[in-house]
């Protein structure tokens, strides 16, 4: 029903706009007597062989939904009625911030992709803590942190302890989000050096709680071979828990839409089919360069349990969606599911 008759009513929609209509429609249809046990009989799927362990939380499914859909952490028990196994809110900055001008969200049908330059558009993390202490579902959550627009990146750290802080007890996990192309200069916060006095703050920080969360950090899919060689021992030194690969893009070589509309949107990251490639790769490159020290998170281009089943097969211990959710649907999380259920019981 969704490929057929609602996304077709969205895709009329700007792409912002589609995406409030959707929140405000879930949030109404999801919470009216009896919704919530028709959508968790038509897109759950509980089995004990889907459950993981990894970085030491126990997941009911390897599949989440990537941090940016729920920035603001409005839709977590609804969303979690999807089947899906954990849910990662933000990215969130300490103070409130509004992000890019409009319009900076862009669909590609074409390329089955999107472009975007957000900016780390959300309402603070302390509006984000309030709602995350009504929130009933025992979903997996994790928190993706970033620094506010007006932050120095001399004073970067300083955003992201903040962001910690407020979020501790009500988070499974950490994201550390320093890989968007939308927030002026933040990607030179993944060079080795900075990268590692941030991780090594975030670390400390959260060592002296009295039970500390796992610490990941999520990575840009346009880094070389030698700066993924960095991150491998970045990780490895800091002793963080795991690598979230990948963001979005800023290569745009291998999309099919004609480059006039392309150079028409302006600056963004991009996110879709056309990404899957190269995300799989850099989870390649850091599960065999690192013998699989440590957990990864594959995130880039996942529209299928076939596309799930690669990232996997490339060293990811988990995997995420959002792009692949707008094109084919809240059913892709089950199907997802069904197809990992085959290929476990080869």
């Amino acid at each position: 029903m969704y490929k057929s008759l609602l996304k077709p009513l969205l895709f009329l929609k700007n792409p912002e706009d589609a995406h409030h209509f959707t929140f405000s429609l879930i949030k109404t249809i999801f919470n009216l007597p009896i919704a919530s046990s028709i959508v968790k009989s038509t897109f759950g799927l509980d089995d004990s062989r889907l459950e993981r362990e990894v970085f030491g939380l126990k997941f009911k499914n390897p599949v989440g939904l990537a941090a940016g859909f729920d920035k603001d952490a409005k839709l977590i028990d609804e969303m979690a009625m999807l089947g899906f196994g954990f849910i990662e809110i933000g990215t969130l900055t300490p103070k409130p911030q509004e992000g890019n001008p409009l319009p900076r969200l862009f669909r590609l049908p074409q390329d089955e992709a999107l472009i975007n330059r957000m900016g780390f558009n959300n309402g603070g993390v302390s509006a984000a803590v309030e709602r995350l202490k009504k929130r009933n579902s025992d979903v997996i959550v994790g928190g993706n942190i970033g620094k506010n627009k007006v932050t120095p990146n001399e004073n970067a750290v300083d955003d992201y302890l903040f962001c910690l802080e407020a979020l501790h007890p009500y988070v499974d996990y950490f994201v550390v989000n320093v890989s968007s192309p939308n927030t002026p200069n933040l990607r030179d916060l993944q060079e080795k050096e900075p990268l590692k006095q941030l991780l090594q703050a975030v670390k400390s920080a959260n060592d002296k709680k009295s039970k500390p969360k796992p610490i990941l950090l999520k990575i840009a899919p346009d880094l070389t071979d030698g700066q993924l060689d960095d991150i491998v021992e970045i990780v490895q030194e800091t002793r963080i828990d795991g690598v979230i690969a990948t963001n979005t893009t800023i290569d745009r070589s291998n999309l099919s839409t004609p480059q006039s509309e392309v150079e028409a949107i302006g600056a963004g990251g991009v996110s879709g089919k056309v990404l899957a490639k190269r995300s799989t790769e850099v989870i390649r490159y850091l599960h065999q360069k690192s013998n699989g020290a440590f957990p990864i998170v594959g995130v880039g281009g996942i529209y299928s349990a076939a596309d799930a089943i690669e990232k996997l097969e490339a060293g990811a211990s988990l995997v995420q969606v959002y792009s692949g959710m707008i094109y084919e649907g809240p059913a892709l999380i089950k199907n997802i599911k069904k197809g990992l259920l085959a290929y476990f019981s080869r």
